[in-house]
């Protein structure tokens, strides 16, 4: 097994590519603020990886012992980030649903979940460098 294939970096990087998906995600949703019948988009990451670390899933797992099998029932992949368009809600007269208060706090908050990531994969890097190199 790789140092960089461990569950925990393909988390932290299902994490990344989410924030990043979330932020053009969000930048899309301030550059159509005006446009009439546009709808407004998010991108869900973190309630997927919850449901999927609080065991929701089977316990049940198949054994693979070639690369060729199908694998089924418990596995470690880890989910992928999914756009949504919200398009249920209206908050103009033109029948837009962006809120630019709303899109500027996620985007803040998105910002800090991104910062969070990087700093725990470079926490994680660091203790595998002291690792290999030695204290």
């Amino acid at each position: 097994m790789g140092l960089l294939n461990s569950v925990s970096f393909q988390r932290l990087q299902g994490g990344l590519d989410a924030a990043t998906k979330r932020q053009s995600v969000l930048a899309n949703n301030v550059a159509n603020a005006d446009t009439p019948n546009f709808k407004r988009s998010d991108v869900s990451f973190e309630s997927f990886l919850r449901q999927q670390e609080s065991g929701l899933k089977s316990s049940l797992s198949a054994k693979v012992t070639d690369s060729r099998h199908f694998q089924f029932g418990t596995v470690t992949g880890i989910p992928a980030a999914v756009v949504s368009t919200d398009e249920t809600t209206s908050m103009n007269n033109n029948d837009n649903n962006v809120d630019m208060d709303r899109e500027q706090a996620l985007s803040a908050e998105n910002q800090l979940r991104y910062n969070s990531y990087v700093e725990q994969l470079n926490s994680q890097i660091t203790m595998m460098r002291t690792v290999v190199q030695g204290g």
